[in-house]
């Protein structure tokens, strides 16, 4: 019993370093322009995932209705969007601040399902929220006053998180019929489709990069996307989900650790701060909205 805690902390652990390095792999990438790297991640696991689709869900494919197709489509769209921002994001400001501001998807998906079935908000909830707000705020106001380029970097990391919850809230409807492979296959196939034709309109260059920048396309594919996903999957499915969701929260730590040792990206006092309070936000989040209803996890990609 113990042994099979220690696989599933130690498959969760790795899954949440492999998804962190997302952000590392951007920044390896500089010259390229974000749409590219979202374009790349999205149809080199699209690619990856196929064979497996169309050898173990081929009959699930082909059952799925129009309304199916249409809110898978949607999604892929939405996080065709995310990766974008996220990724241009992350040319303005550092892995630290955009991480943080990544990690506020649970509670703007929280806020939106509360607001859709006009339910109330527990009075741990709206403490959580505004706790997890005012992170945030000394994270955005501290990079305000240092330059108003990570500032802008800052609001797109915002907007991403915005699309993202979109991404999330689709699945979760389709999801309750459709399993999770032919789910995000299709919507990452989607995805590909409008990160290509984006990078049409803006006549980007899509073959003339180097071996380096091939390897990070290649590598933000199969290690966050394919990896990392999956491994926290497979701890979702081997944990308590309030175990599991305490621990997927210190997924910004793991990307501004990983960015101080690779890029040597320092941290500032003000995403310590901002950041220490918006996990503890996040931390009662949880806490507070576990016993209201059954919890669901979701996993940025």
């Amino acid at each position: 019993m113990k042994d099979n805690k220690f696989y599933s902390y130690m498959i969760m652990i790795i899954g949440i370093l492999a998804v962190s390095t997302a952000a590392i792999f951007v920044k390896l990438a500089t010259e390229v322009p974000p749409a590219m790297i979202a374009n790349y991640r999205l149809l080199f696991a699209t690619i990856t995932l196929l064979p497996f689709l169309l050898i173990f869900k081929r009959r699930e494919l082909v059952q799925l209705t129009k309304k199916d197709w249409l809110l898978i489509a949607l999604a892929g769209i939405s996080l065709c969007i995310y990766f974008i921002l996220w990724f241009q994001s992350l040319h303005y400001t550092s892995v630290a601040s955009s991480a943080i501001f990544i990690a506020l998807q649970p509670i703007l998906a929280f806020l939106a399902t509360s607001l859709l079935f006009k339910e109330r908000f527990s009075q741990g909830a709206t403490i959580s929220i505004i706790i997890s707000i005012a992170g945030c705020f000394i994270i955005a106001w501290g990079d305000l006053k240092q330059s108003s380029t990570l500032f802008y970097g800052d609001i797109l990391a915002l907007l991403a998180t915005f699309f993202i919850t979109v991404y999330f809230l689709l699945g979760q409807k389709v999801r309750k019929h459709v399993s999770l492979l032919t789910y995000t296959t299709t919507a990452y196939l989607f995805g590909t489709i409008g990160a290509v034709l984006f990078n049409i309109v803006l006549r980007n260059d899509f073959f003339s990069y180097s071996t380096k920048e091939w390897g990070v396309f290649v590598s933000i594919a199969i290690v966050p996307t394919v990896i990392g996903l999956n491994l926290l999957n497979l701890a979702l499915k081997r944990m308590r989900t309030s175990l599991f969701s305490t621990g997927i929260i210190f997924e910004p730590v793991a990307a501004s650790l990983l960015a101080f040792i690779i890029l040597h990206e320092n941290i500032s006092w003000w995403q310590w701060l901002g950041g220490m309070i918006l996990i503890f936000g996040l931390l009662l989040f949880i806490a507070s909205t576990r016993r209201k209803r059954k919890m669901k996890v979701t996993i940025t990609p």
